[in-house]
């Protein structure tokens, strides 16, 4: 270890896994576990003398409660429209559509195939791979009825 004789600090080069030191990127968001270390945080250092009332504890016990069913619920509901733009997609097939090329002209066509590989389900039009979010209309395919045979 080489080490400067004027400020006594270590002069060798550092080429270990870090080249500058690990910095801490904070959370953005609040979720149940940070409420619960600012609760125990707040219990651990309260006065003794005067201790937290217990009609605040039950305040931020319950909300506490309700933050964690309200990010299950968004969390249900994020997975509910998912899986109703996949049974969408899914019955667009066979059916002809109308959606807006890179040009910005209405093109339509029928839907042969549906991809679910990104978060949006992606419906083959022709050759031509179009978002579902980027159709502008269907149309329900007509039934061709054979015409009665005369006697």
């Amino acid at each position: 270890m080489a080490v400067d004789p004027v400020t006594g600090t270590d002069t060798a080069p550092t080429g270990g896994i870090y080249t500058t030191a690990p910095t801490r990127t904070p959370k953005q968001s609040l979720d149940g576990e940070a409420f619960m270390q600012l609760l125990v945080t707040q219990l651990r250092n309260q006065d003794p003398s005067s201790p937290m009332d217990t009609n605040q504890m039950i305040a931020q016990t319950t909300q506490l409660a309700m933050m964690e069913k309200l990010t299950n619920m968004d969390t249900t509901n994020q997975e509910a429209f998912a899986l109703q733009m996949r049974t969408s997609a899914a019955a667009l097939i066979g059916h002809t559509v109308s959606y807006l090329d890179k040009n910005g002209d209405t093109q339509t066509g029928i839907a042969s195939s549906v991809s679910y590989a990104g978060a949006v389900p992606v419906v083959t039009v022709g050759d031509k791979q179009i978002n579902l979010d980027a159709i502008l209309g269907v149309v329900t395919p007509t039934t061709s009825t054979p015409a009665p045979a005369s006697a």
